[in-house]
Parts: structure tokens; sequence; C-alpha cells
């Protein structure tokens, strides 16, 4: 893995359950770079929020009360890819992709307070050498100079379908039809957000993964990078 070299950032934005994560992950593995993992730093934050007893649905200025005793920060692993810590524990999969964290993400991503904390620890990962960062406003916010910006998207019908069948993120109980519904209120929510709305940076090319499989989609992104920037 590459660290502290060649410093190069590519941004995937896009919707929830698009797919924009699997392929950031498969894409760091192929360019030899670090997979950068954004939504879970928010589902964090989400479930420290919750630890805490703090709503963030309805309180604000309590979640933006906790930020200054707290810390985040990917560091490289063992296995070559990056763990997550905060305040010096590292962070786990179990606890941050519980259903309840999943209902409230979207109400921590969208606080100007949140958002702003998240900046400069996001911003630093550039220091980790050749990244794949995803997220929703990467190519619009935290690395807007960022060589290469992907929109990963999907249909509104596939996006529910793939969550629907993902482990652990749809509560006991669920339907195809509550997915969709709860994933249209996610994409409400992130896109007419005052601060970083989801939306695709100006210069991004938009990738629409319904119909590709994961091979696919990998092989599309890296058809838009340059050779010189290729392992």
């Amino acid at each position: 893995m590459t660290g502290g070299c060649k410093q190069l950032q590519i941004a995937i934005d896009g919707p929830a359950a698009a797919g924009k994560s699997t392929a950031a992950k498969k894409l760091a593995t192929r360019l030899g770079g670090y997979y950068v993992n954004t939504g879970d730093m928010y589902r964090t934050l989400a479930w420290a929020v919750l630890r805490a007893g703090v709503d963030p649905r309805a309180d604000e200025a309590g979640v933006a009360a906790l930020l200054p005793q707290w810390d985040m920060h990917y560091r490289p692993a063992a296995d070559g890819g990056l763990q997550l810590y905060f305040n010096g524990e590292t962070v786990r999969q179990d606890d941050i992709r519980a259903p309840e964290v999943a209902a409230v993400v979207s109400y921590i991503a969208q606080i100007p307070a949140v958002r702003a904390w998240m900046l400069s620890r996001q911003r630093e990962c550039r220091a980790l050498g050749v990244i794949v960062m995803e997220g929703r406003d990467i190519g619009t916010v935290i690395f807007p100079d960022a060589k290469y910006k992907f929109f990963v998207t999907a249909s509104p019908e596939e996006r529910a379908r793939r969550r629907f069948l993902q482990k652990g993120e749809v509560a006991d109980g669920a339907t195809l039809a509550t997915v969709a519904a709860e994933i249209a209120e996610r994409d409400r929510i992130d896109s007419t957000r005052a601060t970083a709305p989801l939306k695709p940076a100006a210069d991004a090319r938009v990738l629409m993964t319904d119909g590709l499989d994961q091979d696919a989609v990998i092989e599309a992104l890296l058809a838009r990078i340059a050779v010189e920037d290729r392992p």
C-alpha cells in the first residue's frame, strides 16, 4: 500500500445503496491505494451521539456540544487497509451498522457543526498517499481538486433492492417497500440540506450501475483513470 510518497485523490460520491462503497474499495485495491469510507465516519458519530443519550433529530446543539470531546482518525492496519479509530479506540462494524444508527445518520450528516468537524479529519487522509474516498460531498467539498471524480448511482428501485439484501442494514420486519421509502427520505435529506448537499461535482463523471456487476463497475472506473496513475 501507498503511504506518504505519491499522493492521488479519487473522489466517489453518490446516494445511499448505489454501490459506491464496494466500487471504491475494489478500485483502491486495484490501484494499490487506500479505501476511505466517510460513511463509517458519520456512522461512528451517530453511534457515539446515541450512546451519549442525545437525539440528533431534535437536538443539534447537543450534538455540537459533544464534538470538542471527540476525535477520529483512519490509520493503516496490519491487513493493508485502514482502521478507523474513535478517541483512540478501534471502531467496531457491528456497533456502527446497527439499524438504530442507520436511522439517524442522515440527521447527523446534515448538522453544519458536524460537517465542519469532519472536514479536516477527512482531508488529513491525503497524507496516506493514493486514496479512494467515497461519500456524498467528496468531489464538491472535501477534495474539490481531486484528479478524478465520479458520481456512482443507480435507480431508486435497484438501490432499494440492494439495501434490502444487505444483512444488518435493515430493521427486523422490513419490506422492500419500507426500505425504498427509507432510501427516498435519505435522498431528500441529503440533497436538500443547506450544507454540502448531495450532488455530482461539475466535473464528475456520472456512472449508472443498474445492470452492472461489480467487476463491470470497476472496469468502467478504471477506463477513466490515466495509465500513469495505475500500478
